[in-house]
């Protein structure tokens, strides 16, 4: 068979957004406190506005429509944030709001909606609205205040994509949200630390790719006896350094999104506030879901965002942070992933499938099979080879049409045996027994484990604990799943020839710089257990099957998907295992609903649009306050 490698190209397309100046009004006030955030937008400017976008189309618009209006630009806690907690002032805030309309016509519609409580989409349920609004407490901020735009200061490091990739996406949010915003991305450790803290990049190459060493050094750095001793000893032999450092940015606002830059810098932080007289304030993100390290959690910063009630618990035992400082807002990513969530809605709507198949044709894809989109992290790692043989021997068996897309990364090594592999011969070493290499990625698992219960952390220290753990050889092909139908040991095909094939393609990409499209054009996800790929899957219902994490940080993370019932786990050790439970999933439409379903109650697609606004209002109200 002759091969020829072939070269996709992939528009990604890009989106221009206008940033008009509503008109320059007096702000309405109630005393002291602003109703009205900034940009400057009354109720009246903002009907004006929507009419000429053609979003009002009546000369008279419904009550409906200046709803969605106010749902589309504001949560209603922020627009009136004395609302929730000074209910004498509802009156007030009525008679303040009918004053900016001058037509006669649309001032009983806005009193009809400021007195009827705002519902908000489910997918803003994530963000707490109440942290939202307190952000608003002090003088007026004018849209020239906010035009001049902001200098950020990221703190991160290269340690795992996820870091990196919520610095962009919140720094891209500013861009939007404060026109003429600059940002950097500062690792200061390697910066200024000391060894071993500034070969921390290097390390976690090694440590990622021997999960053993690293469950261990995770393990005892995620101690109290080792963070008060790291704290002490960064303090006194980098503090200093790290404040020169940061200084040197002339930053207006210090936004951490990595653990090992939180207690030290926000001590230089509060420095150079003293040594200045200008306040710079620091705020933290955590990026994790569901288990994060203890050095996340300084508490000395303004606001710490935070992605789940895992990890709230966590900030509130490890490090003492009060319920006032924490903000849930979701996992902040792509801002892409916003524009996709919002175009697709309910992926298994009649709406939802029609845009799905836009997307498809837009990719270059088939438009009515089944699309199963396999990852395994931007360098292209885990077992993704056995695992993709094994879903083309599963589904071609069962005579299944489908389109399998990997995603290699920069793996061009696999990308390149993919497109060139004689798949023939695949399924007929499968029928025999011989399923080829099957990596071990993971460490040893015990059959009573499993993803079926949320305890599989707890069990998992429990085989930890075990003396003769570490000594025993490669794992069992054990799995761990939601399906019911998993039981028992697996057995290969063994027919020497197979009725009704079905009709599969699989589709080699390297580095992907759209993926929102491609995890809208895929009915369900198969990846190692990321937070960022997660979150990323949820904002827009795809269902994930996860198939290796990292001891420590990511292991939380599957008990995340699977407490919230938008997947399951299955080791990469047990390829077959991967292949039965996707073309389960892909037979049974109720349960790929029900995981849609669910996976949208707890994404959060604009996670990062929210951070970037109580950020940016608390920074500007400390300027003024200041």
């Amino acid at each position: 068979m002759n091969c020829s490698e072939e070269q996709n190209s992939k528009t990604v397309t890009q989106v221009d957004t206008e940033n008009k100046e509503s008109p320059s009004e007096t702000p309405l006030s109630i005393g002291e406190q602003p109703i009205v955030p900034f940009p400057q937008v009354s109720s009246r400017s903002l009907l004006e506005s929507s009419s000429e976008e053609g979003i009002i189309t009546s000369e008279q618009p419904s009550k409906e429509e200046i709803k969605g209006i106010l749902q589309n630009h504001y949560s209603f806690s922020s627009l009136f944030p004395s609302f929730n907690r000074k209910t004498e002032s509802r009156d007030s805030i009525i008679s303040s709001s009918e004053r900016a309309c001058d037509d006669n016509s649309k001032v009983e519609l806005c009193h009809e909606v400021l007195t009827e409580p705002l519902h908000l989409d489910a997918r803003d349920a994530c963000c707490d609205h109440e942290a939202v609004s307190s952000s608003f407490e002090g003088p007026t901020i004018t849209s020239a205040d906010v035009s001049k735009g902001l200098k950020v200061l990221f703190l991160s490091s290269d340690t795992g994509g996820g870091h990196r990739a919520s610095a962009e996406s919140l720094g891209m949010q500013f861009q939007l949200q404060y026109p003429g915003t600059t940002y950097d991305l500062l690792d200061v450790m390697s910066e200024d630390g000391i060894y071993p803290y500034n070969s921390l990049v290097q390390s976690y190459k090694h440590l990622s790719a021997h999960p053993k060493q690293w469950q261990i050094v995770y393990g005892v750095s995620n101690t109290r006896a080792y963070e008060m001793l790291a704290d002490v000893h960064l303090k006194v032999m980098c503090e200093h350094a790290i404040r020169k450092r940061i200084k040197s940015y002339n930053p207006d606002v210090v936004v951490s999104v990595h653990p090992l830059m939180t207690n030290v810098p926000v001590v230089s932080c509060r420095k150079i506030s003293e040594e200045s007289g200008k306040l710079l304030p620091m705020f933290t993100v955590v990026t994790d879901l569901g288990s994060a390290h203890c050095l996340w959690f300084a508490n000395a910063v303004d606001r710490m965002f935070i992605a789940s009630d895992r990890i709230r618990k966590l900030a509130k035992e490890r490090g003492k942070v009060p319920d006032e400082k924490l903000v849930q807002a979701g996992l902040p990513i792509r801002h892409s992933f916003s524009l996709q969530a919002e175009a697709l809605g309910d992926r298994l709507s009649p709406e939802g499938k029609a845009y799905q198949a836009k997307i498809r044709e837009s990719l270059q894809l088939s438009v009515d099979v089944d699309t199963v989109l396999v990852m395994g992290g931007g360098e292209g790692v885990g077992c993704l080879a056995d695992i993709v043989d094994s879903l083309y021997v599963e589904l071609f068996t069962k005579g299944m049409n489908a389109q399998i897309i990997v995603v290699c990364g920069r793996n061009d090594v696999l990308r390149e045996s993919l497109a060139c592999r004689q798949w023939d011969e695949v399924v007929d070493r499968h029928r025999r027994g011989d399923k080829g290499s099957e990596c071990f990625f993971h460490l040893k698992s015990s059959p009573s484990t499993g993803c079926l219960e949320v305890t599989m952390a707890a069990n998992i220290k429990k085989m930890i604990s075990t003396p003769s753990f570490l000594l025993t050889g490669p794992p069992p092909t054990d799995t761990y799943s939601g399906s019911e139908s998993d039981s028992g040991e697996r057995e290969s095909p063994s027919s020497p020839q197979v009725e009704n094939p079905g009709n599969v393609t699989v589709i080699g990409l390297g580095f992907v710089t759209n993926m929102a499209e491609y995890m809208v054009a895929a009915d369900l996800l198969v990846s190692k257990a990321g937070p960022g790929t997660i979150a990323e899957a949820a904002s827009v219902g795809l269902p994930v099957l996860l198939t290796s994490y990292l001891p420590g940080q990511e292991e939380g993370n599957v008990d995340f998907v699977i407490e919230n019932n938008f997947g399951s786990f299955i080791s990469d050790s047990d390829p077959s295992g991967i292949g039965e439970e996707v073309s389960q999933w892909l037979s049974n439409e109720a349960q790929m609903r029900s995981m849609s379903e669910a996976a949208m109650r707890v994404g959060a697609p604009n996670a990062a649009s929210d951070i970037v606004k109580i950020i940016g209002e608390r920074t500007l109200q400390l300027r003024f306050e200041a």
